[in-house]
């Protein structure tokens, strides 16, 4: 059984700006880039190739997009998210095209689906509400255009390698 997720990795020319918030507010900020996740951790049996074959075909008249972020919001008293602003209808539509076939069974479907970064997990309501106004001003703009999905296995420890890219055509 492999624990996998399917992401974008945005590539901005400001992310340091990302890594900060995260290296201040983000617990796992060592072990996984700055991302978007499509398709939540699930474990499976699945192999490579038949992901590889499901993704291709679910994806295959997807072009890349551009991705817009600004903006901090929380989420459940308890996630940092920095908000999509242009880019959102893109990555809904690639959410639901990746939940189909092989990767249906894994739909949460008690929870919509809302493409964001998360920059940080705060895991007290007293302390988050004091974050969420240290973060109020962080108003800087994310650029950048997305033409691959990764797929990448998460590690025991959390970690994440890349397991396989896809490009958008």
């Amino acid at each position: 059984m492999i624990n996998r997720s399917i992401c974008v990795f945005p590539q901005f020319d400001n992310i340091e700006k990302i890594n900060e918030v995260r290296k201040k507010y983000d617990s796992l900020h060592d072990l996984i880039l700055p991302h978007i996740s499509l398709v939540f951790p699930f474990t499976s049996s699945i192999v490579k190739e038949d992901l590889m074959k499901h993704i291709k075909e679910a994806v295959t008249d997807v072009s890349p997009f551009e991705l817009t972020l600004k903006g901090i919001t929380g989420n459940n008293n308890q996630y940092l998210f920095l908000n999509v602003k242009k880019g959102n209808d893109e990555l809904i539509e690639l959410h639901d095209r990746l939940y189909t076939g092989i990767l249906k069974d894994f739909l949460n479907r008690n929870v919509s689906y809302v493409p964001h970064m998360t920059v940080g997990r705060i895991n007290k309501k007293e302390q988050f509400e004091k974050v969420i106004d240290e973060t109020k001003d962080f108003n800087y703009i994310f650029n950048t255009r997305i033409s691959e999905l990764t797929v990448e296995i998460i590690e025991e420890d959390e970690g994440s390698k890349i397991e396989f890219k896809i490009e958008l055509m």
